[in-house]
């Protein structure tokens, strides 16, 4: 029975699992170089359950392999050798791993790695990656990168300082050759959750709607419209309401319990609605208030539009909720110096008609971009390290199953240069927080596939 196999990128050609094992009974002894070629030393393999044979049958494959490797190399040595490469080839060497080099990485891994990545090279250290079952060419870059310092400095600098490129080369091989870690209950879970931001926020705005109005367009006087405002002040409103620094009982009972993360999604999903004008009356000299408003548009923007994120858009806003936040200024009720001097010197007529005049205005939704989902992420981050996470580049890591937290640090340090990759700063310059727990969610997630590297002959 033949269980397929992958192609290695960077070979031209493909052969099945059994066509490799039928060349290796069927070459004779004067075949030997083909041969080594065919059967290749082979097999960078990590397992999983995607495919549908048991531990023993792998075994048993593997046992068969290694029986024709055994007799192809019998009547001309008795140490396996190993197929040799050109000094440029350098991490690929690691595919030609053979059972003596997985061994000796072993011992290697059992007396330096162990402590923190396991003897089975699943980690139950937070931030500290699993090993077992990463691409072995990839590993050995990284291990390299360490004693370079490319990595900055940590524990591992120490750990690979004085290790020779045979050790590095063979502490790789055997962690690629162990079976990955499975993703968790946990995981899955946390996956779960990272749902749309936009749709998140929308659910957790369901509270507001009652005052603001189902999509923030304001249908009651006295209460603001929440559309045309920047994310960012909306964020700062929440907060200040939670933190006392704006009173407001009722307002700071719905905040009390709303975490920093969930203001950024309710923000997020007013910021992304239709801007309208509130749908309430707006007494006052509409006229008037245009030549008072000159006052105004310095900080609020021509016709009530801001430009700064920090300082709200006021056009189209409800007009007794604007009178009522100038008189709370010229009071001294609603702190902030500059507001308090500019209506100090207002009227009750002159806050009228400066509110009608704004209610008039229309509003213009902020520059606001929707973020992509996390499945539209993953389609971009699958072009390097596979679907779902499942690498078939030995250069490049597998994600699939990897710890959550570790991931979440990793893309946190490509975007601030901890780490660095000219490509990964740029793919995560642009990822929110939210972003990053939903892509680490979401491939912690993920069930690692079972490839075999084949080594074939160039013809």
């Amino acid at each position: 029975m033949c269980y397929g196999a992958v192609t290695l990128p960077c070979c031209g050609l493909t052969h099945s699992v059994c066509d490799l094992l039928a060349a290796g009974v069927m070459s004779s002894a004067n075949d030997l170089p083909s041969q080594k070629g065919r059967i290749a030393q082979i097999w960078v393999t990590f397992w999983l359950s995607a495919l549908r044979y048991s531990l023993v049958t792998l075994g048993v494959v593997s046992g068969i392999a290694g029986l024709l490797v055994s007799e192809s190399h019998f009547r001309s040595t008795s140490a396996q050798p190993r197929i040799t490469l050109g000094d440029d080839a350098g991490e690929l060497r690691t595919l030609y791993a053979n059972a003596e080099d997985v061994a000796a990485g072993k011992r290697l891994a059992e007396s330096s790695c162990a402590g923190c990545h396991g003897i089975n090279g699943v980690s139950t250290s937070a931030g500290v990656p699993h090993l077992a079952g990463q691409r072995a060419a990839y590993l050995y870059l990284e291990l390299k990168n360490y004693q370079a310092g490319v990595r900055g400095v940590s524990a591992m600098n120490n750990a690979v300082k004085f290790l020779s490129d045979d050790a590095l080369f063979k502490v790789s091989a055997y962690f690629a050759s162990l079976a990955p870690s499975q993703p968790s209950a946990t995981n899955g879970a946390i996956a779960a959750a990272a749902l749309d931001p936009v749709q998140v926020g929308k659910t957790a705005a369901a509270g507001c709607a009652g005052c603001h109005g189902e999509t923030g367009v304001s249908k009651t006087s006295g209460m603001p419209s929440l559309v045309g405002l920047d994310p960012k002040y909306l964020v700062a409103a929440m907060k200040a309401y939670k933190g006392r620094q704006r009173k407001n009982d009722l307002m700071k009972s719905m905040v009390a319990n709303v975490s920093d993360a969930t203001m950024d999604t309710i923000a997020l999903y007013y910021g992304l609605q239709k801007a309208e004008r509130a749908q309430t009356p707006a007494p006052g000299d509409r006229a008037a208030g245009t030549s008072a408003s000159a006052a105004c548009s310095a900080c609020h923007g021509a016709e009530g539009v801001s430009g700064n994120a920090a300082i709200p858009s006021i056009a189209g806003q409800d007009a007794q909720y604007l009178a009522v936040a100038l008189q709370a200024y010229r009071q001294g009720s609603r702190l902030e110096e500059t507001m308090k001097g500019i209506a100090a010197s207002l009227d009750e007529d002159t806050i009228k008609n400066l509110s009608a005049y704004y209610a008039a205005q229309e509003p213009k939704q902020p520059n606001v971009r929707k973020p992509l989902t996390v499945d539209e992420w993953s389609q971009r981050c699958d072009r390097c390290h596979g679907v779902n996470g499942n690498s078939t580049d030995p250069r490049l890591p597998a994600l699939a199953g990897q710890r959550v937290d570790y991931l979440e640090k990793v893309l946190h340090d490509y975007q601030t240069g901890a780490r660095k990759s000219p490509q990964m700063a740029a793919m995560s310059d642009v990822l929110t927080d939210h972003d990053i727990d939903s892509l680490a969610a979401h491939y912690a997630a993920q069930k690692a596939e079972v490839v075999v590297y084949e080594i074939v002959p160039a013809r």
